[in-house]
């Protein structure tokens, strides 16, 4: 939602093109909400999702841990202030020079999820604490993650085993349910599996102390989303199910939860036209589009909050799209966006929930536009 702080930025200080203003005092407030809600769980803010260095500050002082997908997300967190201790190396896809360098700045927690990855982190990074990801199906997730990391569990069993074969610590399990997940009993059936790869490596003299439960805590946007709380209460009941009186040690990797709502793009309209005298439906285009940080418009998964002066006027679906010369930047098509009947060009839109996965996710310079500017209040 656009708070008092970002609507009195935007009023008194009106950056020219589109921006993404971000109020620190919601960041805060998110991650005490995550840690009233899973207080016996380390909070490892993903990076990716926003990695500005106001934000990363921020959490460091309130001592978050961070989830790492790169070095350089990995000087971002230690120029912020916290520690390698506090840092997980969390993507299963690393280079092994990269991997080395890692722990030569200290890392010593990484993920893996096969046999090859294993072999990396014991020759770059040994006697390093390794946890295997577990696939998980996603449904429920509006941006599923399924499929390209993970292994089904009896093969986390085997890469564990590996792994301590060839001396790394065999740490733990994690999974990643989805980013966007709206189904508070979507932790379940990944914290089933978790449990019966630690008893399968129980039996073979290995005890796996640690449980990445992942991200996917939504942030909203047209819909409401069950509170932090209430995820809190599902994911301990499933945990207190599946692992009794011998609760492991517990991550969770909230990003979109920690800064998605709040951020607002601030864009503006640049043209509204029909394709032919009778087409029924007008075309919206903004100064940003998918290449300009709304990627998650992709398959129209994300659908964003969009605000504008005239929103008390009569309402009719458009099709809204960006400013580039690429067909594919097209934001919502299929299923229409509701704009007001008297917007019209120079109108300025607040687009809301736009606080995670928009200034990463833009292009340097396609077409020649400059990458999405922000700012962090």
């Amino acid at each position: 939602m656009t708070t008092e702080r970002i609507a009195e930025f935007f009023k008194t200080r009106r950056p020219e093109g589109p921006c993404l203003v971000v109020d620190r005092e919601v960041v805060r407030d998110n991650y005490t909400a995550f840690r009233r809600a899973l207080p016996d769980s380390a909070i490892y803010y993903a990076v990716k999702a926003n990695p500005a260095p106001q934000i990363l500050e921020l959490l460091a002082s309130l001592g978050s841990n961070f989830d790492c997908a790169s070095v350089a997300e990995i000087e971002m967190v230690l120029e912020a202030g916290a520690g390698a201790d506090r840092i997980s190396f969390g993507n299963t896809i690393k280079k092994e020079r990269d991997i080395a360098r890692a722990h030569a700045l200290g890392v010593n927690l990484f993920a893996v999820d096969c046999h090859e990855e294993v072999e990396k982190i014991a020759r770059a990074a040994p006697g390093a604490r390794v946890f295997c990801r577990v696939l998980t199906d996603g449904e429920g997730a509006e941006w599923p993650l399924s499929r390209k990391f993970g292994c089904v569990p009896p093969m986390a069993v085997d890469v564990l085993v590996y792994a301590h074969q060839l001396g790394l610590e065999s740490y733990g399990v994690s999974f990643h349910v989805g980013s966007q997940m709206t189904k508070l009993e979507a932790w379940d059936a990944a914290l089933a599996d978790a449990k019966r790869v630690f008893a399968q490596l129980a039996k073979q003299g290995i005890y796996l102390q640690m449980v990445n439960m992942g991200g996917g805590f939504p942030t909203k946007y047209l819909r409401d989303v069950p509170t932090a709380e209430a995820y809190g209460q599902a994911i301990f009941a499933a945990l207190s199910r599946h692992f009794g009186n011998q609760l492991p040690k517990t991550i969770i990797e909230p990003g979109r939860g920690m800064v998605g709502n709040a951020g607002v793009i601030k864009s503006e309209v640049v043209l509204i036209s029909k394709k032919s005298d009778d087409d029924k439906h007008r075309w919206v285009f903004l100064d940003i589009g998918k290449f300009g940080g709304l990627a998650e418009t992709m398959d129209e998964a994300i659908r964003y909050p969009i605000r504008t002066d005239r929103d008390g006027d009569e309402m009719e679906p458009c099709v809204l799209a960006g400013p580039t010369c690429d067909s594919a930047d097209v934001m919502y098509e299929k299923n229409m966006y509701p704009l007001p009947i008297t917007l019209t060009i120079g109108d300025e839109v607040l687009i809301e929930g736009t606080g995670a996965y928009t200034t990463t996710y833009a292009s340097v310079a396609f077409n020649g536009f400059e990458p999405l500017k922000s700012y962090v209040i």
